[in-house]
Order: C-alpha cells, then sequence, then structure tokens
C-alpha cells in the first residue's frame, strides 16, 4: 500500500528564524530556511471496501436493483501525526488537515506536546465517526500531558469543549487501522524517548543516542528521519557528523535530516552532504510504502 509522509515543522524548539537573531540562516530568503516545530504527517488511502468482494454480491436496494450509495463522498484517508507542537494549528491549515486518526507522541518537551490542544474541533468530528482520537505514549509522556492539560484529561474536569481523544500505551506499538507503528528507543540526553517505524520508513527525532538493540529494528528502510541538530556537539541531540554516521551504518535508500537549528544553511549543508542524504525542509513530501496489517 503507499502512502506519503509530509515534513510538518523540521526546526528545533526554537524554530528558525529565531527569536532577534539575525544570523544568515535566520534572515536567509530561502523559504526552505523557515522551520517550524519537528512533527511529521503520515497519509494513506483507506482500503477499497469492494476490493475483494465479487460483483454479484455488490449490496443492493431492497428492490435489488441499484447498489447502496457510498458511505462517504469522496476519497477517504487515514491520517497519523507524530508530536503536535506549538505550530501545529500553522501547520494543520497548510496542509490541508481534515481529520486526524491518531497522534503518536515522541516525548514530552514543550516544542512536542503544546499543540494537543488545537486538536479539539478535528477531534468532535472524529469522535462522532469513531470514538476519541487516540494519542499514544509512553507513561512519561502521559503524566506530563495528564498535567499540562488536566481539563482535559481529569475525570473531575467540567469544560465542555475539551478535547475528545484518549491516551493509549504505547509499549506494544500503535495499530492504527490498516498500519502498525513500531516503538523504536532511543535516547535524548539521559532521556529515554520514541522513534517509529511504519512499513519501510523510520522517524527518531531529538535523539542524541540509538541504543545497539535499536538497530534491529531500523534494517532494510527506504526511508530514515532522523535529527541532526547542527555541527556542534551538543549533550542531548546528536551533530550532522553523528547522524551521518547512523544513516551509513543503516543505510536506508534516501536519509533525510530533521530538528534542524539556525546553524545550517539549507543550500549549503545539502551541497556537502553524502549522496542518499539531505536537510529536509517544512512541507516535503515523500512517498512511502505501507504493509497491511489487518488489527
Amino acid at each position: 500500500m503507499q502512502g506519503t509522509l509530509t515534513f510538518l515543522g523540521t526546526g528545533t524548539s526554537m524554530g528558525v528564524p529565531s527569536l532577534g537573531c539575525n544570523c544568515a540562516v535566520c534572515t536567509s530568503e530561502d523559504p526552505r530556511d523557515k522551520r517550524l516545530r519537528p512533527s511529521l504527517l503520515v497519509r494513506w488511502p483507506c482500503p477499497d471496501p469492494e476490493a475483494n468482494q465479487p460483483a454479484a454480491k455488490a449490496p443492493r436496494n431492497r428492490k435489488g436493483l441499484l447498489p447502496f450509495p457510498p458511505a462517504q463522498n469522496g476519497p477517504c484517508e487515514r491520517v497519523v501525526l507524530i508530536d503536535t507542537g506549538p505550530d501545529f494549528r500553522e501547520q494543520a491549515l497548510r496542509s490541508g488537515i481534515k481529520r486526524v486518526d491518531a497522534v503518536l507522541y515522541t516525548h514530552s518537551h514543550a516544542d512536542h506536546i503544546l499543540g494537543m490542544d488545537d486538536l479539539r474541533p478535528l477531534s468532535f468530528a472524529m469522535n462522532r465517526e469513531s470514538g476519541p482520537i487516540p494519542l499514544y505514549v509512553t507513561p512519561e509522556t502521559r503524566g506530563v500531558l495528564e498535567k499540562i492539560y488536566s481539563y482535559t484529561f481529569s475525570p473531575e474536569s467540567k469544560y465542555p469543549n475539551r478535547a475528545k481523544v484518549a491516551l493509549k500505551d504505547v509499549t506494544g506499538g500503535a495499530q492504527v487501522n490498516e498500519v502498525l507503528f513500531t516503538p523504536i528507543p532511543v535516547l535524548h540526553g539521559d532521556l529515554p524517548i520514541t522513534g517509529y517505524r511504519f512499513g519501510n520508513a523510520a522517524y527518531m527525532t531529538d535523539v542524541s543516542t540509538i541504543p545497539e538493540p535499536s538497530f534491529k529494528l531500523l534494517e532494510d528502510l527506504d526511508v530514515l528521519i532522523v535529527s541532526a541538530l547542527r555541527h556542534v556537539p551538543h549533550p542531548s541531540h546528536a551533530t550532522v557528523h553523528q547522524a551521518v554516521r547512523w544513516a551509513n551504518r543503516i543505510g536506508a535508500k534516501q536519509t533525510w535530516f530533521t530538528h534542524i537549528s539556525h546553524d545550517l544553511g539549507h543550500a549549503q549543508t545539502n551541497a556537502n552532504l553524502p549522496e542518499g542524504i539531505a536537510l529536509a525542509h517544512d512541507g516535503l513530501t515523500v512517498p512511502i510504502t505501507l504493509p497491511v496489517n489487518p488489527a
């Protein structure tokens, strides 16, 4: 099954341009140097419900003359987000997001969770269709979300328009309709956080260390997405050099770097990266293959 991934944001926690900064990247006129907070959008078409049904058995009305009308208008698609940062509303408008089937969180830092409340208008429609939007989290992220958004998650909350969402444990993976998202344990400094593999693609942001067992989960990739903050070492983020070494070891057909600081100009950095490795940019859409894994 063919799907796509779109980079909603490829910047750091401060975004690019960074407030008050007049560096060459923050003042660049290249639109690829404008980076919202990091987030990923994964889309794929709904399976055809009649794909495996003989034509003679197509549903008909009570007189047996005409097929019933389709249950919905227009093409159906699944929509999954990885993180909802403080720029999520703007990102959703830019990308034409009309629905969200699930959100997978990497960790609880502000640039990854502070757009959760902007799910509200989408969650009202989804709740009528299929129930609350599932938010897949680790226990650590659950605790932070429940504290910050107590008006959403507290059983004592009386806020009538709170988001229709439900926290789900991601430890064993996230089955979203037909597609399985497999957690990849990585480290962000000393903080254990979560990357995700889905089909032939994997996404790991804010990573400074990939534990040895996690490399087994990254075999046979076509698309690898990993953070590469800057050239200068950082205690909780990979440098470009570290990310290139990981990319070479993993051997994906194409590696995209994300969570990029204002130290890295898009065109200049890409000109010096090996073939098959490049900085991503906001709005970039990449085709992916997603195996169907029935729930």
